[in-house]
């Protein structure tokens, strides 16, 4: 199939953004309260923080709040009151606020690509190599959700530090789980589990998409031409 240098290059782009927009879609749909108390149930949070169900909910509430809507302050207190002591000390705070950050700066990415992507979709109208690229991105992404959820998967450990080395200043994501609130709010099960959890979504809907848009990249069939007549009457 033959395309124009402009298709070729909005080509380049969908199956650039289709990955993005894939993980995205996955990130939000853990990124809610049902999950995160589910999954502090499953993590005995309540028992190592001390905390009552209810509190462990409002805390965790709030929280997740200056996290996606802000202003990030992180200063809930056990009984809500704005005279109680926080929750969160001044270093865990901070951390928070930088994860904000980086969460924020995914965001924006995200939805530059979901721009993008809806863009080259409009130009292309529906086209096969619209559809193509789609699929080799969800393709590619496919490969790289077995090999990183194959690393996460045998050594958890040294990939969670990776990430925060990367994207962390030293000395600001170390916390002591006997003392410090925020490891015992999201331990370490909590991660592993959330973890497992948006690459399998991950995983799921790069299978989808790729499948629907390569039956829909398919070249139709070509009709066959009736044979010559041999003879005539």
């Amino acid at each position: 199939m033959n395309i124009s240098p402009s298709e070729r290059a909005a080509a380049v782009v969908a199956a650039v953004t289709t990955p993005v927009v894939i993980v995205a879609v996955a990130v939000l749909l853990f990124l809610n309260p049902i999950w995160v108390g589910f999954d502090q149930d499953r993590s005995d949070v309540t028992g190592l923080t001390g905390y009552t169900a209810t509190q462990v909910r409002q805390v965790t509430g709030s929280i997740l709040s200056d996290l996606v809507f802000g202003p990030p302050n992180f200063d809930v207190t056990v009984d809500g009151t704005p005279n109680g002591a926080p929750v969160l000390d001044q270093s865990e705070r901070g951390h928070m606020a930088d994860v904000r950050k980086v969460l924020m700066g995914f965001g924006l990415v995200a939805l530059v690509a979901a721009v993008l992507l809806a863009v080259v979709a409009l130009y292309g109208r529906g086209r096969r190599w619209f559809w193509r690229a789609a699929a080799t991105g969800a393709r590619v992404l496919v490969v790289g959700v077995v090999v990183v959820g194959l690393a996460f998967a045998v050594f958890f450990d040294q990939a969670f530090e990776l990430f925060h080395e990367i994207f962390f200043a030293p000395g600001t994501y170390m916390f002591d789980v006997r003392t410090e609130k925020l490891v015992q709010l999201f331990p370490d099960q909590f991660w592993s589990e959330t973890s497992v959890a948006i690459a399998a979504a991950v995983l799921v809907l790069a299978v989808l998409v790729a499948v629907v848009a390569a039956r829909l990249g398919r070249e139709p069939a070509r009709a066959v031409a009736a044979p010559a007549a041999a003879w005539a009457p």
